[in-house]
């Protein structure tokens, strides 16, 4: 929705503007009924951390959780995940997610995660019973939530929220006629606030994602610098919330590129990357998951490791201990 992201409200979003009242308000009467008691919160004898965001559409959230579950690691804590398993089916019951999982029964954030975390996962909508399973069948003594932030049964110890530096949180308007689940105040509620890319605020941390080689989907032991791609004319598929952050990410390097967006979570079939021709084509490793069955040789993707200021690793760990 690209007038959720104009510096003036658009005729759209003010024609919108009573839907998000109404949206605000069903916001507002859930929080309530947790905060009297009327719904219950599940507490849980290990800390939970909370990784989530204000608006809907990418910000950098799961490289954020990678990062985060290898601090956690690095100390000594044996970390867990829990998620929805968005862009898959939905888990009515907890599934423990692998590697090798069909991205489109479990999502391609979940296969992606269990890939490149090596910690026990388990996807499903109700994410007070992935935390139950992943504490009766694993060893963790701490548990990250990807995405949840709106997720009130479950209680929290600690919450952080990842916001788009480029787009920050928009119109500011709730949906439909903003991108934004909860009003910005709830950002004074939280615990840390992660800024990726842009000038961050005072009370915020920076992260900045870093993508410097590109590996193949078929030999996964084949890699090479993206600035081997330097001035060629390659195709670059994403299929994420901001497309655009991928695209300008490979631009950095002189990489002569046709742009292919495809709506995030899109699950693709080997005919949507015949281009008639043999150019590169390069792709996030989220999107990567979902083309390793038909991958050819000049399938490439990119995977991006979050850089983040030393101050939260000190601040996350203080306030755990």
């Amino acid at each position: 929705m690209l007038f959720w992201y104009r510096p003036q409200r658009s005729a759209t979003a003010i024609f919108l503007l009573p839907f998000s009242w109404l949206f605000g308000a069903i916001v507002w009467f859930r929080r309530f009924c947790y905060r009297i008691n009327l719904k219950k919160s599940y507490r849980f004898p290990v800390p939970i951390i909370v990784v989530g965001n204000l608006s809907v559409g990418g910000t950098g959230k799961t490289p954020f959780v990678l990062w985060l579950v290898h601090l956690l690691k690095r100390n000594g804590f044996k970390p867990g995940i829990v998620s929805r398993g968005v862009g898959g089916q939905k888990q009515q019951y907890p599934r423990w997610v692998s590697a090798t999982d069909n991205p489109s029964e479990v999502g391609d954030e979940a296969v992606m995660l269990a890939k490149r975390s090596d910690c026990p996962l388990v996807i499903c909508i109700d994410r007070v019973a992935a935390v139950r399973t992943l504490l009766q069948k694993s060893g963790c003594d701490i548990i990250v939530s990807d995405d949840g932030l709106q997720h009130y049964a479950l209680h929290r110890d600690i919450e952080i929220v990842v916001i788009d530096g480029e787009r920050g949180l928009g119109n500011q308007c709730l949906l439909p006629a903003g991108p934004l689940r909860e009003l910005p105040s709830r950002l004074k509620k939280v615990n840390f606030i992660v800024r990726q890319g842009g000038s961050a605020l005072p009370t915020e941390f920076t992260m900045q994602l870093q993508g410097e080689e590109a590996v193949s989907l078929i030999n996964e032991q084949l890699k090479k610098p993206l600035t081997d791609f330097s001035n060629q004319r390659i195709h670059a598929v994403a299929a994420i919330g901001n497309p655009k952050r991928f695209f300008d990410s490979l631009k950095k390097y002189h990489l002569n590129i046709i742009e292919h967006s495809f709506p995030d979570h899109y699950l693709f079939k080997k005919e949507d990357l015949h281009f008639d021709d043999d150019l590169p084509i390069l792709m996030t490793e989220k999107d990567a998951v979902k083309c390793k069955t038909f991958a050819l040789s000049n399938y490439w993707y990119v995977p991006v490791d979050a850089e983040i200021e030393s101050h939260l690793s000190s601040a996350l760990l203080a306030k755990l201990s």
